[in-house]
This record gives C-alpha cells, structure tokens and sequence, in this order.
C-alpha cells in the first residue's frame, strides 16, 4: 500500500512540475526526456534484474549450503542466553524462543526467505499468549523492532547489486554497514527496553552488548586514525577474507555433517535464479516511477532543498543525494532499493554517493512493511509504541551509516 502510494505521487509530481516547466519557462524538452525516461528505465530494470541472476544463484546456493550445514543452529545457540534476557515475560520453555532465535539468526546471515516464515511463526505463537488479541504485547514488540533494526552480518543483496552495476570491490561496505546496523540495532533495543523498563544492566545483558560495544568502538578508535586510504584498503582485505572464510566455514560445516554440499548448492541456485526473475517487474516499476521523477527535475529541486538547508548550517553536503534512499528505507525495501539502483547509476557504484547509499540500504530494515506483515497476519491493530522503536532505530542506522561512510570512503 505504501509503495502504491509512492508510485502515484512520483508521478504526479513529475506530471506537475513538468507542466510548470513548460508553461512558465517554455522548457518543451522536458516531457521528451520524462517519456524517453519510462523506456531508458524500463531496459535498465531488465539488465539489472537479468545481470543479477548469476550473483544471485551464486550466494543463495552458498547460504542453503550454510542452512543445512546447521549455521543457523550454532547462531542461535550462541545469542539464546542474551535472547532470554530480553523476553522477561516469556516461560523459558516457551516455544516462541525457537522460533525467534531462527528468525533473528537468519536475518543476521542475510537469509529472507528463511527468516520470514520463521518471523511469522514466532509472532503466532507469541500471540497464544497475548490476552488481548488486537493489541501487541512486550514481547512482539521486542521482537519486531529487533526485526526492524535490520542486524545483518552478511549484507548479500547490496554487494550483489554494487557488483551488478559495476563496483570495482563490491564487498567494500561490508564492515561500514556492518558497523551501521550494529548502531541501528542498539538504538532499537535500548529504546524499547526503556518502554518496558528491562534491566540493561543485568549481566548477562551487559556481557553481549558491553563486549560487542567495547569491540565496535576499538574499531572505530583504530581506524579513525589512520589515513583514508589506508582505512580503505584493510576494510578492502578484511571485507573479502571474512566473506571467503565463511564460505569455507559453510562448506566445511555441511560436510562434517555428511551434506551433499554439492546438492544443497543447487538447491539454493534454482532459488535464486527464480527471484531473480520475480524482482523483474518490482524493479522496473519503481526504477521508471524515480527516473520520471528525476527527468522532470523534480529530484534536483528536492536534493537542492536539501542541500541548501544542510549548507546554510555548515554541513559538508556530499551525500546529499544518497538521502531519497534513507528517506525511503522505512517506508518500502523495494522504492529504498531503487533510490539506491539509481543513486549508483546516475553517479556511479564506487562514488562517495553510491557507497553512502549502499550502506544506508543495508543498515535497516524497512519498518512499516515489517509491521504491517507481521503484526497483520495476527490481526494486530494497537502497534503501541512498535513504530516510534521502529523509526528510532531507522534514524539512528541512517546517521551511523553517513557518519560511517565518510569515514570509509571520503
């Protein structure tokens, strides 16, 4: 629905502007160029969508390999003491925990479709619980936010996007947005452990996110102090030797467990081959609604709002125009995803813009399609404060990431 609504107002600002631009200033190139728009986006859709067959097939066979190998099951086990802590009003035996744990593993390893049956499983048996029906509970709020907050290790569908479009190091916002969705994360689950008043400093709470803080901070003390280059070049070589590592650590996995490490890959790979073909229409859709946008000059007037405002206050404006991606983020994944498809067409994969995009892109998740899908498939109506936790994290990954990246890339 959100992104229904996008689409229309795309183009009837476009429509309008172009008509100002006609009558007013006598522009009669701009309707040409917004038609000729429609067709140039429409093909670039098409190759992006085909292009990203390949990559695609590549990653969701490796990540079945990993599934199968029992990653999943390892991660869970490794974050479920932590899990209990947030979850005060749940039994310990509650069977949501699986469920929540599964989701929250799978999501980390970039695993959608995986983490999304698993996500609406957990958010039933939750609701067994919940008193009243229509209004959610601590724990399905902590849950969606945690969801929200996007915590990813393996950022796959914007290094798969970045190598598509040309990037020279596809992998190089690993560790940035790695780092961004760390800050998104704790921004969500501070804010909502202060609704709910949870102990922050119980111990065990303290040993997860204390040692995980105490190492992101040591990072970025490290790595602030050395020269842009430099800081490119380790983020570089960190970046492809983690990624290869895991790999290896999922094939290893599958095969000490006795996996036809080479069936599950093909399993995977028909998997990502459809999605690839699906995401054709999604993609052309919102590519030609921003390119209308764009080509009627509409998109410059905003940026240049933008700008002007950031400027007047002293701000160094280069990654302004990665911004329609972070504005977009909570609203829709698909619209955010094509603001960042053309953020790195118009100024290039490895420009400063098109690296802040990408990792604005992988820092969060989108909050108000995670609500509608999970609370709406068990009838959820009173959201209470799910969208202010939601929308704190959004913000707080959106900043982290520009910050971020101008310590990266800039």
């Amino acid at each position: 629905m959100v992104l229904n609504y996008i689409w229309v107002v795309f183009f009837l600002i476009a429509f309008a502007v172009g008509l100002v631009k006609l009558i007013f200033f006598g522009d009669a190139e701009v309707f040409p160029a917004m038609v000729s728009s429609t067709f140039d986006m429409s093909k670039t859709g098409f190759e992006i969508s085909l292009g990203l067959t390949g990559v695609l097939t590549l990653w969701l066979g490796m990540m079945r390999i990993g599934e199968k190998g029992g990653v999943i099951r390892i991660f869970s086990k490794l974050i479920g003491p932590f899990f209990r802590k947030l979850f005060p009003e749940l039994k310990k035996d509650h069977p949501a925990y699986g469920s929540m744990l599964m989701n929250v593993a799978a999501n980390m390893l970039g695993l959608d479709n995986a983490a999304t049956p698993m996500g609406l499983k957990a958010m039933k048996q939750l609701q067994v619980d919940n008193k009243k029906k229509d209004t959610a509970t601590n724990a399905q709020i902590m849950f969606l936010v945690l969801n929200t907050s996007g915590l990813t290790l393996l950022p796959i569908s914007v290094m798969v996007y970045r190598s598509q479009l040309g990037a020279s190091d596809p992998s190089d916002i690993f560790i940035p947005i790695l780092l961004a969705t760390y800050f998104s994360t704790i921004a969500g689950l501070i804010s909502v452990s202060i609704y709910q008043k949870i102990n922050l400093f119980d111990k065990v709470i303290l040993a997860y996110l204390g040692g995980l803080s105490l190492l992101i901070i040591s990072m970025i003390y490290y790595l602030s102090g050395l020269p842009k280059e430099q800081i490119a070049k380790i983020s570089s070589v960190a970046s492809n030797v983690i990624l290869f590592s895991i790999i290896v650590l999922f094939i290893g996995l599958a095969a000490i467990r006795k996996i036809n490490v080479y069936d599950a890959f093909i399993e995977g790979a028909k998997e990502g081959f459809s999605i690839a073909i699906k995401i054709i229409p999604y993609l052309i859709a919102i590519l030609v609604s921003i390119g209308v946008f764009r080509a009627s000059g509409a998109m410059d007037y905003l940026i240049e709002g933008i700008s002007f405002l950031f400027s007047s206050a002293g701000v160094n404006t280069d990654f302004i125009e990665a911004l329609p991606t972070a504005l977009m983020k909570p609203l829709s994944g698909s619209g955010a995803r094509g603001m960042m498809v053309d953020a790195m067409q118009t100024h290039g994969a490895d420009s400063f813009v098109g690296k802040v995009a990408s990792t604005v892109q992988g820092a969060t998740d989108t909050t108000f399609y995670i609500i509608a899908v999970y609370f709406g498939s068990v009838g959820i109506k009173n959201t209470r404060y799910a969208v202010t936790c939601g929308l704190i994290a959004d913000f707080t990954g959106i900043i982290a990431s520009i910050f971020i990246a101008y310590l990266f890339f800039h």
